[in-house]
């Protein structure tokens, strides 16, 4: 060991390690300067602004760069079709020539969907089911039932839609919920005397609505018109009828 410890003092163990260590470090200089040049390093094409194009305004500018580009499409009802929504790489960023950007554009056609089952569903899951389908939810309105706030018919376009009928991505539903008050009873209002207008005032206020319309006589207009029967019939006494029921009327020239 003591003659180890000698040998790492002379002069010839020091001149070997310096050669060593300058071999060493002229070898890693080689290699960073050769990847440097091999790879540009630093060097390359800074990514353009796209998103927002048009897709012949970014194709475009990426052909005057010398830069690929494939296409991939969304449909996105909000935005006009035809621009560019998203790309990869991003903008500003670094990338060398002849690198592939790729470009997602905003198509003209809705792709179509399956509408769900949302019957019987509460507002809340109906409308998180909808929106995973990537439909919109539209007005509601409520019926008489006993469930409150539970999806009792769907409707698109005026028109009652069922579950596993196809709709373009986008479409606006429209919802008929329950009030949660199907079982109770509301007073009948006599309607008799009064005109169609007064009528449906009236019944609105009692939560009933206004079934059918029978007329007697040559009416041109209604408001000329008033009501003299109805069914279910109002007596003397109060008669109670469930919330929702249709109050059929008859029309008749005023006297």
């Amino acid at each position: 060991m003591s003659k180890f410890i000698a040998y790492l003092k002379t002069k010839s163990f020091r001149n070997t390690f310096i050669a060593a260590f300058c071999t060493f470090a002229a070898i890693l200089l080689i290699a960073f300067f050769s990847l440097r040049y091999y790879t540009k390093h630093g060097e390359g094409l800074e990514v353009p602004e796209l998103k927002g194009l048009s897709i012949a305004q970014a194709v475009t500018k990426l052909e005057d760069l010398g830069l690929r580009y494939e296409v991939d499409s969304v449909y996105i009802m909000d935005k006009p079709p035809g621009i560019v929504t998203d790309q990869d790489p991003d903008a500003n960023t670094f990338v060398k020539g002849n690198r592939t950007i790729y470009l997602t554009i905003n198509t003209a056609q809705a792709p179509n969907v399956k509408f769900p089952d949302i019957e019987n569903k509460s507002l809340r899951e109906a409308k998180a089911l909808l929106e995973s389908y990537r439909l919109k939810v539209g007005d509601t309105t409520y019926k008489p039932d006993v469930a409150k706030d539970v999806v009792l018919e769907a409707f698109f376009g005026g028109q009652l839609i069922k579950a596993g009928e196809v709709l373009p991505t986008g479409s606006v539903i429209n919802l008929t919920l329950g009030d949660g008050r199907g079982n109770e009873d509301v007073e009948l209002p006599n309607l008799t005397g009064l005109t169609i207008d007064e009528a449906k005032f009236s019944l609105r206020g009692a939560m009933l609505t206004l079934g059918t319309i029978t007329y007697e006589g040559d009416i041109i207009d209604t408001a000329d018109a008033v009501i003299v029967n109805q069914f279910p019939l109002a007596a003397d006494t109060v008669v109670k009828v469930k919330i929702g029921t249709p109050i059929n009327i008859t029309l008749t020239k005023k006297p």
